[in-house]
């Protein structure tokens, strides 16, 4: 879409670069930092050592 004069030039170009709106926001989740996947440290850090005792249970050693 091309704009008719700078000032309407300048705006769009705001109006597309700008950050989205939610990025100034907190994230959910009662201040627990969460990752890439979406689920907190402690969380991750769970299922890690439910999977290791899964692993070690089907290679025989428990």
């Amino acid at each position: 879409m091309a704009a008719e004069d700078d000032a309407e030039r300048q705006r769009n170009r705001a109006m597309l670069y700008a950050p989205p709106k939610e990025a100034g926001r907190r994230p959910s989740g009662g201040g627990m930092r969460r990752g890439a996947a979406g689920i907190s440290t402690g969380d991750a850090q769970a299922l890690m050592s439910q999977m290791a005792a899964e692993d070690a249970r089907y290679q025989g050693r428990r």
